[in-house]
């Protein structure tokens, strides 16, 4: 039974959110159209139609939501860098009024005990960049090295903690291959060049903030799936070994060994391709880092099947054949089942590879369909419970030796949700978008008495 007594004194608790998702202001301060501002303007890419261009208006509100994070209890807070807020156009001419942002919004929460830790790429491209070929073409690492060396150069006095980039295969795989997020390109296994090209920025831009910020902390957070097969049949095993390797060990091995699963690549029929990039490459993506972050949420179970004769492209190319099974576990508004244990099949997968390498939790949350009750209040009593299982579980991996060193819920508040809009709600904090009134739920509630020792997790 975990509180918050049984962590240790200096663990980070802290919530996390993005940039296009919560900032607004999207034409303001200098900043131009990232990926994301062109895809949200596709008819039929986004459910319900809105962007992100007003979304929380946290460019102008950031000094209440700093308040806000106070008030829960939280000691750190992870926030991404607009790329084209702070270089316009995917340049390398700083945005004056972007960085003053930034500036006061690290100041604001240094000045409340709240450690900032900025993601340097939250999905949210140049457009520029992209049109000049996106992730699929190596120009766009060097690109993010030099953003992130000015990043550093520029915030590195507040901020010592860097993210390089969130969710890389999100980016690649979303992105690139089944095309149901920014930019909405559908390239088959040609996904994973940009996937090598993400990774290869990552390398460059972890020397690049070193040679800026030599005390500088440096990581990436990457987003794991548990994943297990549905029978000990050889097809499912099989399948299992795919689905872990695309989404998993594509990324974990190449940053924290050095090379490539050879079994991923020949799934993608890509191995060629690897094999014609330059050695120093790997030497690169696998610089050393400081910590690992992992976004974890659910849980894949995985069987053979037939081909997916419906011609949608998938995310998940060279096994298209692979189902994912319905386990009868209890599911969030987005569909996923929660599996809170989980989260510690992930730590140890991650800790295996690296086992002196400090590990955080960087996103872990649930969506539900929230309502303001009559008295203004808000009770999301799924997403409360959702959140103790977690802790929980985090208590465990600490008690197993893994060495955890934070957890960030997603999110701080309700924001625009990518490619579903406003239309889900991951927040502690609840927005009403017409007013941009931010109530506290009963989850945030309950984070703040756990971090204030006056209530346990389970």
């Amino acid at each position: 039974m975990s509180t918050r007594a049984g962590f240790p004194a200096d663990f980070a608790w802290g919530t996390a959110t993005a940039a296009y998702q919560v900032e607004g202001a999207a034409a303001e301060g200098g900043r131009t159209p990232s990926i994301w501002d062109t895809f949200a303007r596709v008819p039929g890419a986004i459910a319900d139609g809105t962007t992100g261009d007003v979304a929380d208006e946290h460019y102008r509100r950031f000094i209440e939501d700093a308040d806000l994070m106070a008030s829960l209890g939280v000691n750190s807070y992870r926030f991404s860098i607009s790329w084209t807020r702070l270089l316009p156009n995917g340049g390398d001419t700083v945005s004056q009024e972007g960085l003053a942002f930034y500036r006061a919004l690290a100041s604001a929460l240094l000045e409340r005990g709240i450690r900032p830790y900025a993601t340097l790429y939250h999905w949210d491209l140049p457009q520029e960049l992209e049109d000049a070929g996106g992730w699929l073409v190596r120009d766009t690492a060097d690109a993010f090295a030099g953003y992130a060396r000015i990043a550093a150069r520029e915030l590195g006095d507040l901020v010592t903690d860097w993210i390089t980039l969130n969710e890389p295969w999100c980016s690649a795989f979303l992105g690139y291959a089944s095309g149901v997020h920014a930019p909405g390109r559908r390239t088959g296994s040609k996904a994973s060049h940009a996937a090598h090209h993400l990774l290869l920025g990552h390398g460059k831009a972890v020397a690049a903030i070193r040679e800026e910020r030599p005390e500088a902390s440096v990581g990436i957070t990457l987003n794991l799936y548990s994943i297990r097969p549905a029978s000990e049949s050889e097809a499912d095993v099989d399948a299992a070994r795919r689905i872990d390797g695309l989404q998993n060990r594509l990324f974990l091995e190449p940053v924290l060994a050095g090379e490539y699963p050879v079994d991923v690549l020949d799934d993608l029929g890509e191995r060629a391709w690897f094999e014609e990039q330059p050695a120093s490459d790997a030497l690169e993506i696998a610089a050393p880092i400081d910590f690992l972050g992992v976004n974890y949420y659910s849980r894949h179970t995985t069987a053979a099947g037939a081909a997916d004769a419906s011609g949608a492209a998938s995310a998940n190319p060279g096994s298209e054949s692979v189902r994912f099974v319905d386990t009868g576990a209890d599911r969030t508004q987005m569909g996923w089942e929660i599996h809170p244990d989980g989260l510690l099949d992930v730590l140890e997968q991650a800790h295996a590879y690296a086992p002196e390498l400090p590990l955080y939790v960087t996103e872990n949350g649930s969506a539900y369909a929230d309502t303001v009750a009559p008295d203004g209040s808000v009770d999301d009593p799924g997403r409360t419970e959702y959140l103790r299982l977690h802790v929980d579980a985090c208590a465990e991996a600490l008690h197993r030796g893994l060495p955890l060193r934070g957890y960030f819920c997603w999110s701080l508040m309700d924001n625009w949700e990518w490619a579903f809009g406003l239309s889900r709600r991951f927040g502690l904090v609840y927005v009403d978008y017409e007013t941009q009134k931010r109530t506290v739920k009963s989850s945030g509630e309950w984070l703040r008495e756990f971090l204030t020792g006056a209530v346990e997790a389970v």
